[in-house]
C-alpha cells in the first residue's frame, strides 16, 4: 500500500550483510538529499538486556517453550505496527532507542542494555527507514507488513547465517560454541514462525549465498567473504524491472529466473543502490505530490 509519508523497511537476521546495507541506504538518502527517521528493530524489543536474561531463564524452566527475540512474547509487534501506521498517515510516531554498549549509553547517563524514554519523531522527515528483524512481521496480534510501502529482505541462506552467529558471538561476546548451538535452537520455533515468512511478503530479497564449503557451520573457522558468495536479488513483481540495464551495470551478474538477478558478493552494495535508488525517489515523489 502507498501512504502519504512513504515506511521503507529492511527486514533480516543480524549478520546477513547488514553494515552494507546500512551504507548503501545511508549513500542513497545522501546523494538525493533525503531525510529519514531512522528506527533500529531492537528498540521494539519488550525487555531491557538484564529482564530478558530473566524471561528466558523463566520460560525455559517453565513451559519449555524458550521465548526469543525472533519471537512475538520478546517484542512489542502492536507498537511496531501503531508506528508504520501513523508515521504512513502523519509523518511522525512513538520511537526510543535501545542503547547497546557503554558507548551509547554515555550521552544518556543511562546503563547499556536499556531503552531511552519513547519520544516523538521530528517533524519534517521524508520518509520512515526500519532496520531490523520484523519490519515485515505478521502475527495473532499485529501486521506490521501491511503499512510498508517498500519492504526489503536482507538474508544469508541458513548456515551462513549460523556461523556469522557462532563467531560474533564467540569473539565478541565470549560465549562457548556450545552456549551459542544452544541459543540457535531455542531460537528455532519462533525463526520458522516469524522470521522466515516475512521473505514471502518483501518486494525484493538480497539473500547472501557462499561460494564455499558451509555444510557444518559449527566447526567453520572463517566467515564466508563477500567476495566469496553471490547475492541472489528475487523481484516479487519484475514487471518494472530493467533488467538489462542491471545486467549491463553489474559486471559479471546473470539472470537465473524470470524475477531472479544473481550477481557476485563484492558488488552488493552497488546492487542495493542501482536498484532502490529509483524505487524510493518514486515513493518520495509521490508523497509529496499527495
Amino acid at each position: 500500500m502507498s501512504q502519504k509519508h512513504p515506511v521503507i523497511a529492511v527486514t533480516g537476521s543480524s549478520g546477513a550483510g547488514t553494515s552494507t546495507v546500512k551504507n548503501s541506504f545511508e549513500h542513497i538518502f545522501r546523494r538525493e538529499k533525503l531525510t529519514a527517521a531512522v528506527v533500529e528493530g531492537d528498540s521494539f524489543h519488550r525487555y531491557d538486556r538484564e529482564a530478558m536474561k530473566k524471561a528466558v531463564a523463566d520460560s525455559e524452566k517453565n513451559n519449555g517453550h524458550a521465548i526469543s527475540h525472533f519471537g512475538p512474547e520478546a517484542n512489542e509487534f502492536e507498537k511496531l505496527e501503531a508506528l508504520f501506521k501513523e508515521y504512513g498517515e502523519t509523518g511522525s510516531g512513538q520511537v526510543r532507542l535501545y542503547l547497546h554498549n557503554d558507548e551509547e549509553a554515555a550521552p544518556y547517563q543511562q546503563k547499556a542494555g536499556t531503552f531511552t524514554p519513547w519520544s516523538s519523531i521530528k517533524p519534517g522527515s521524508d520518509l520512515l527507514f526500519y532496520e531490523g528483524l520484523h519490519g515485515g512481521v505478521k502475527s495473532d496480534t499485529a501486521d506490521v507488513a501491511k503499512y510498508v510501502d517498500l519492504l526489503v529482505g536482507v538474508v544469508p541462506i541458513v548456515n551462513l547465517e549460523w556461523i556469522q552467529k557462532i563467531h560474533r558471538d564467540m569473539s565478541a561476546r565470549g560465549y562457548s560454541a556450545e552456549a551459542v548451538t544452544h541459543t540457535i535452537l531455542r531460537r528455532m520455533h519462533d525463526y520458522v514462525h516469524y522470521i522466515t515468512p516475512q521473505f514471502s511478503l518483501t518486494h525484493i530479497n538480497f539473500q547472501r549465498v557462499p561460494t564455499v564449503d558451509t555444510s557444518n557451520p559449527f566447526i567453520a573457522r572463517d566467515i564466508p567473504t563477500l567476495d566469496e558468495s553471490f547475492v541472489v536479488i528475487r523481484f516479487r513483481d519484475p514487471k518494472n524491472v530493467d533488467f538489462p540495464y542491471l545486467l549491463a551495470m553489474i559486471h559479471n551478474s546473470f539472470m537465473s529466473r524470470p524475477n531472479t538477478i544473481v550477481v557476485p558478493g563484492g558488488k552488493m552494495g552497488l546492487a542495493i543502490e542501482l536498484v532502490l535508488t529509483p524505487l524510493i525517489l518514486d515513493l518520495v515523489r509521490e508523497s509529496r505530490n499527495r
